[in-house]
């Protein structure tokens, strides 16, 4: 509604989370701009010290496991808290596979975002980079006359179905790339991913 209302030529498309990610590129793909996607980034891992002593880096993966080993026995409800605690130590999304970081790595390959621009955590300073690359990327693309729906083809879906089944992403895949493709008017079904993966 924004991009239309304000009359925008092309966008930069900023996200970092589950659901944000796909809805960017859906409105990417209906309002058919040139748009570069960047990604918010992952959050850094976390630090635990446990009650034995036991040092270690941890993910929101962790958070998880501990609720299964607090009930099976195997962890004290007071090392659940700790990691609990200590999981998300900053900025960013959802430090797994999931669908935040499955649609990030989608968007590079579907050619949306830039090259290695999905790869670098939140905080880490080379977000400036892409930020400053993305906005030259599409004052490019508006040169050039090239929008969202020249990127989105056909190959460019089936290219991210087969990098979203060989990372082992988030299945909210299918779902977000079959909305993706129908607001870009791709024939992309079910069977591009039984065929793929």
């Amino acid at each position: 509604v924004v991009m239309q209302a304000e009359r925008l030529d092309g966008s930069v498309l900023l996200a970092g989370c589950d659901k944000s990610l796909p809805g960017m590129l859906m409105a990417a793909a209906r309002l058919d701009l040139s748009s570069v996607f960047l990604y918010a980034g992952s959050i850094a891992p976390g630090w635990v010290k446990l009650s034995d002593g036991t040092e270690k880096d941890i993910t929101i993966i962790d958070s998880f496991e501990a609720v299964g080993a607090v009930r099976a026995g195997r962890m004290s409800e007071a090392d659940a808290k700790r990691i609990e605690c200590a999981f998300a130590p900053g900025e960013g999304a959802c430090g797994g596979m999931y669908t935040a970081n499955t649609m990030a790595s989608v968007a590079e390959a579907l050619g949306m975002a830039l090259p290695g621009s999905t790869s670098p955590a939140a905080a880490d300073r080379r977000r400036d980079y892409f930020a400053h690359k993305s906005g030259e990327a599409v004052v490019n693309l508006l040169k050039l006359g090239i929008t969202t729906r020249d990127i989105l083809t056909k190959h460019a879906f089936e290219n991210a179905i087969a990098v979203a089944m060989a990372l082992g992403g988030s299945t909210n895949v299918v779902l977000h790339l079959l909305a993706i493709a129908h607001e870009a008017e791709v024939d992309l079904t079910l069977d591009d991913f039984n065929r793929i993966g």
